[in-house]
């Protein structure tokens, strides 16, 4: 009989033996480490907003309050009054009042009220002509009086002249006029105005006293007149088939009156003539 042999068996490695069953897998490799995640900033927790009262319905219900306290009160007043008794109105004649008797208070005279004196014959408060001159007012007006167009014609521009002394209430002009030998004149007017809505006496003297800026004078303020001022004219005036006329002029206003002197001669005229007619005729107004 044949007898097969049979081959050992290798024992297997300390490690294998100790293992019971099939042999161990491998170990898997370990897996890469996975990189960092890059750091997210840290985002500030949101502050809270401020809380918004509403006010809408509140001040809804204060004016609707408002409005039905008005109305009750209205209400209330009404139903008082309507229990009241109607008030007696007084009676509509009255008690006779008795008259005061005896006489009444004297009116003031000329000296305490000015406008007595202005209001009368203006021609009184001129200056009176001086002895030894010749009286030549009817060549300036009619019976010492001056018309408005007369007045207006004495002016450059007549036309514009009435128009103004118009506007400005143009009451009246009272006038005298004398010569001294054959060379001296002089005139003076009152030219008063009603002034009912300016002081049109002072507006025409202002304007008088702008025109005489115009020339070459000299110049002196009257005494006691405030803004009242005086003008000798150093050149004479030339006018053909005349002779050269030297001349001065005094404007000065008092209340509703407008004074206006002119003196005219030959020869240049002195500041003590012009300012002694000025004075002595607004000591009378």
């Amino acid at each position: 009989m044949k007898v097969t042999e049979v081959t050992e068996i290798p024992e297997a490695p300390p490690e294998v033996q100790e293992t019971s069953g099939a042999p161990e897998a491998p170990e898997a490799p370990e897996a890469p480490e996975a990189p960092e995640a890059p750091a997210v900033p840290e985002v500030p927790e949101p502050q809270a907003l401020p809380r918004v009262r509403r006010r809408g319905r509140t001040t809804l219900l204060i004016a609707t309050a408002a409005v039905l306290g008005v109305v009750a009160g209205t209400c209330v007043g009404y139903l008082i009054q309507a229990d009241r008794e109607p008030t007696e109105l007084p009676s509509l004649s009255q008690p006779s009042i008795p008259q005061a008797k005896g006489k009444g208070p004297e009116p003031l005279s000329a000296a305490q009220d000015r406008r007595v004196r202005t209001d009368g014959d203006l021609r009184k408060l001129l200056v009176e002509r001086p002895s030894g001159t010749r009286d030549i007012t009817s060549t300036e007006g009619v019976d010492g009086w001056l018309g408005l167009d007369a007045y207006a014609e004495g002016y450059d521009e007549p036309a514009t002249a009435y128009s103004t002394l118009i506007d400005q209430e143009f009451r009246r002009v009272a006038v005298t006029a004398w010569r001294t030998g054959s060379t001296q004149s002089v005139v003076i007017r009152l030219v008063q105005y009603r002034q009912e809505e300016s002081l049109a006496a002072r507006e025409r003297v202002a304007d008088e006293q702008y025109g005489e800026a115009e020339y070459d004078t000299d110049s002196w303020s009257v005494p006691g007149t405030g803004d009242g001022m005086a003008y000798v004219r150093k050149q004479p005036e030339n006018k053909a088939g005349y002779l050269p006329m030297y001349t001065a002029e005094a404007h000065a206003w008092r209340g509703d009156i407008a004074m206006q002197i002119f003196v005219s001669d030959t020869r240049p005229v002195a500041k003590a003539k012009i300012m002694d007619l000025a004075e002595r005729q607004m000591e009378r107004l």
